[in-house]
């Protein structure tokens, strides 16, 4: 995450892997000798940053990404490219302080390298593959004699990875490579001549001999390494996630300036709204705004939390933690902020314009305001779960609010809505129709308005009365409608629950699908 500094990011990754058996300073001390070994010392208080804060270098952030994964020792540990980005000390030094932890934990390090340099004399072994063909599989040692055999000699003074490289390179065909014996051959040729000796070579029986006999040895049961409890990733991940949005301008802050002045300027034009027969109309003007401003903006942060579920799926993919704590986690850590963002506008407004009286009444309004913004919010989980581009995902939201609002029960009576698919099943689906509904009975009930029936004087109208021409649903409370909000926010998360779990076992068959054709 952006926000974090490289200290917090390995502190909080280590309380996510490393079991409860260890002790919290444990896990603090493990967590900055891993630092330490990846020579991130200096910058240890630094944030990592992003695209509007500065923060470190590509290479300082692929040197976090190490520490993250080599926090637990794993038994296996894919390194792609993990000198990109590094000047060749750095690369070195990156590079065998790996190795060595490498022999000293027994881990097997995969790495894929496109610019080696100095860095390759700390391979063991190497895999040179040419677009999904292998070239050479075998020692370092072994691979220079194998060119050398084949026409292919390394040149004097130069690294034999970049040699290797240089040859079996066929993204610029045109280019040519000379043999030992001057002949001008293409990459493609040089690919075709290396895979059909290798694959006819006592090289290749070599290493089909070694797999056979790894096979036939076995080895130690794998064991499965001690994990955090779910309490301890949800602690964790809470934390981070509170963190994250409290230093994060795009998550609530901003919003929360827009909705004040929002609530401020709609309070100061429908100021102190009376009870005559025009004021009917404000009323109902008021909810209707400030149940599509507040809820449509919700989707402001939607950027911001497209950045988190990247985060989420590379960690997930990882292992770290589960889809339920991270959305218990988001949960909770987005609660006091989501109160403090309407509460304060909420009441500005609710002062200002002199709606209805009484304590339940104004708990209510923001009770049901902050529903709102949890079950926009809700959708947007589940439409960053869809959608991979936070734009289009910007787009995507946008458009179904639209669809909401128009079936919402304000721009169009129920009744006078068309039946088949506005009012079934759209109007039904459509929380705006909950919490307007639930808003008309919040400000109606028990109130009396003036007439403007000149020839019945002191004629009033009944809140029952105002109800009943809106055609608000009266059959059932205002508490009900709040319940359904929330009800309808609980489905919404369960729904990105289930396409995250559903996502994961589909892709490595359309992986593998890909394969096949």
């Amino acid at each position: 995450m952006s926000t974090l500094s490289v200290r917090e990011a390995i502190y909080y990754s280590a309380h996510l892997q490393l079991p409860d058996t260890m002790l919290v300073s444990e896990k603090r001390t493990h967590a900055e000798h891993v630092i330490q070994e990846m020579g991130l010392d200096d910058i240890m208080d630094t944030r990592i940053g992003g695209q509007i804060t500065k923060g470190i270098s590509g290479g300082q952030r692929k040197r976090v990404s190490i520490c993250v994964e080599m926090l637990t020792r794993p038994r296996l540990l894919f390194l792609d490219e993990p000198t990109s980005g590094l000047d060749s000390a750095a690369s070195y030094h990156v590079m065998s302080h790996i190795t060595s932890v490498a022999a000293g934990e027994g881990m097997t390090v995969v790495a894929a390298v496109h610019q080696p340099g100095e860095v390759f004399e700390l391979f063991h072994s190497l895999c040179l593959l040419a677009h999904g063909r292998t070239v050479f599989l075998g020692t370092v040692s072994d691979a220079t004699e194998f060119f050398n055999l084949n026409g292919f000699p390394c040149p004097c003074l130069r690294n034999p990875s970049e040699h290797f490289l240089g040859t079996i390179n066929k993204d610029f065909d045109e280019e040519i490579v000379e043999d030992s014996r001057y002949r001008r051959k293409t990459a493609a040729k040089a690919i075709d001549t290396l895979t059909n000796a290798y694959q006819s070579s006592a090289y290749s029986e070599k290493t089909t001999n070694q797999i056979i006999q790894m096979k036939e040895m076995g080895g130690a049961p794998f064991r499965t390494r001690e994990r955090a409890s779910f309490c301890t990733k949800l602690l964790a991940l809470t934390k981070r996630s509170f963190v994250n949005m409290h230093r994060d301008m795009g998550y609530y802050w901003m919003r929360f300036a827009v909705f004040t002045v929002a609530c401020t300027c709609v309070g100061t034009v429908f100021h102190h709204i009376d009870n005559s027969y025009n004021s009917i109309q404000t009323r109902c003007n008021v909810i209707m705004y400030m149940t599509i401003f507040l809820t449509f903006m919700a989707i402001g942060g939607f950027p911001s939390f497209a950045e988190d579920i990247k985060v989420f799926r590379r960690e997930r993919l990882s292992g770290h933690y589960g889809v339920t704590e991270f959305v218990i986690s988001n949960t909770l850590s987005a609660t006091p902020y989501l109160a403090v963002m309407i509460i304060i506008p909420g009441a500005i407004l609710y002062y200002l314009t002199g709606l209805t009286r009484g304590g339940s009444n104004i708990a209510y309004f923001v009770v049901t305001l902050y529903m709102c913004i949890v079950l926009v919010e809700s959708i947007m989980m589940v439409i960053a779960a869809v959608v991979p581009d936070f734009l289009m995902g910007i787009v995507v939201g946008s458009g179904v609010q639209a669809l909401m609002m128009t079936n919402g029960g304000f721009f169009r009576l129920p009744n006078q809505l068309p039946k088949p698919v506005w009012k079934y099943p759209c109007y039904y689906i459509s929380f705006h129709k909950y919490a307007v509904q639930g808003f008309y009975k919040n400000e109606f009930v028990g109130q009396t308005f003036a007439s403007d029936q000149l020839i019945m004087a002191n004629a009033t109208i009944t809140g029952h009365q105002v109800l009943e021409a809106l055609q608000v649903e009266m059959w059932y409370s205002k508490w009900v409608n709040l319940a359904i909000l929330f009800g309808m926010a609980v489905i919404y998360r369960m729904m990105f629950f289930a396409i995250v779990k559903v996502a994961e076992g589909i892709r490595p068959k359309m992986r593998r699908m890909k394969c096949y054709l």
